[in-house]
């Protein structure tokens, strides 16, 4: 089994409020299709998401009764989204169906507090596509904050042990600074755990709500320290999934899992 994340900048554009990449999610869902593999797929909020967010300061937790009206907005967002990647999985045929972080976790002090493991158990014990999603969740401490979808990968990969974790980015893997704003970038086709821990270190964090790639890092470091190997690879180049799924030989970045 593959733990899969579809980056929110690969299916939604990242700028513009609730714009949903169509062509792209249909080319992601053909190649999870012919991949055979068995998967659980998460998928970040993107523009659906983020935007509301920010605005209403939801990271932070509960600071104004304003912000309750836009917990509920943000949460209709996401799973407005989240029906969006559901049509285009079942429209190339893959069984799929919805598992909201708001029905099945809570968070305190955003780590995680709780979560039920067995809505993805079950489905994946029938051959059900489980495709859950970053999302905003109750918190114990704070009232309510965000659970992203990489929180949620690392406590699946904790639970489930996967073959292998995948992420889907807009950039072809890890680089050692920004690719988007440093031309001198220079790309890491493969990294070890002390790599990770150097790169984290000196890297610009090109940030979201979530904590971007630097947050990215910090999750692919825990999962390397469960002995599971972490793929990077670009989720809007053509078959670069499908190749990173099944085994073959694409341009991606590595992280090793230590064993």
């Amino acid at each position: 089994m593959i733990i899969l994340k579809l980056g929110g900048s690969v299916i939604t554009e990242k700028s513009k409020i609730d714009t949903f990449r169509q062509e792209t999610m249909d080319n992601l869902s053909s190649q999870i299709k012919r991949s055979g593999k068995k998967i659980i797929l998460i998928h970040g909020a993107g523009s659906f998401g983020h935007i509301l967010a920010k605005k209403y300061k939801l990271n932070e937790g509960f600071i104004s009764e304003n912000q309750m009206i836009g917990f509920a907005e943000t949460q209709e967002k996401v799973q407005t989204l989240n029906n969006l990647v559901l049509k285009s999985l079942k429209k190339h045929k893959i069984p799929a169906v919805s598992i909201s972080p708001h029905d099945i976790l809570e968070l305190n002090n955003h780590k995680l507090d709780s979560i039920d493991y067995s809505f993805f158990e079950k489905n994946l014990d029938k051959d059900i596509f489980p495709v859950s999603f970053g999302d905003v969740v109750l918190d114990k401490k704070l009232k309510f904050s965000i659970c992203s979808g990489d929180l949620l990968i690392l406590a699946l990969a904790k639970h489930f042990k996967p073959e292998k974790v995948i992420f889907a980015l807009d950039e072809d893997g890890l680089y050692t600074k920004n690719p988007k704003i440093n031309k001198d970038a220079e790309f890491i086709d493969e990294a070890s755990l002390d790599d990770l821990e150097k790169l984290s270190a000196k890297l610009d964090n090109h940030a979201d709500v979530t904590g971007g790639m630097k947050g990215k890092i910090d999750t692919i470091k825990n999962i390397s320290k469960l002995g599971i190997d972490t793929i990077l690879v670009n989720g809007n180049k053509d078959e670069f999934l499908y190749k990173a799924l099944v085994g073959e030989e694409v341009k991606k970045t590595i992280v090793f899992g230590e064993k």
